[in-house]
């Protein structure tokens, strides 16, 4: 899987590099918005958000970064770059999972 998709995995590692350029920008990245922040850009918030807003407590990388490496931009950078790495193994994992499972009932 990693020789047939070289090219796409070099991308992705491109990517995960480039990942804190969005530390240097101002404001909010779009869509991640909190429920008060939300009220400032859009004027309300939709009654799904405003009920499921507090269900997850539990945030492993907090705003991107590891927890005790967040003072400076370079501490801020490698929370990004652990976080870029672990969504895409979690994402790889999920995919190989499905794929298994697929595979062994075509079988």
């Amino acid at each position: 899987m990693f020789k047939t998709y070289r090219k796409l995995w070099w991308g992705l590692l491109a990517l995960i590099v480039l990942s804190p350029l969005g530390l240097l920008a101002t404001g909010t990245a779009f869509g991640e918005w909190s429920t008060e922040e939300l009220i400032d850009e859009v004027g309300f918030i939709p009654a799904g958000l405003s009920k499921f807003a507090d269900f997850w407590q539990h945030v492993p990388l907090p705003d991107y970064s590891v927890p005790g490496l967040a003072a400076g931009f370079t501490q801020s950078a490698v929370g990004y770059i652990f976080s870029a790495l672990v969504g895409i193994l979690l994402v790889v994992l999920v995919i190989s999972v499905f794929y298994r499972i697929v595979r062994n009932q075509e079988d």
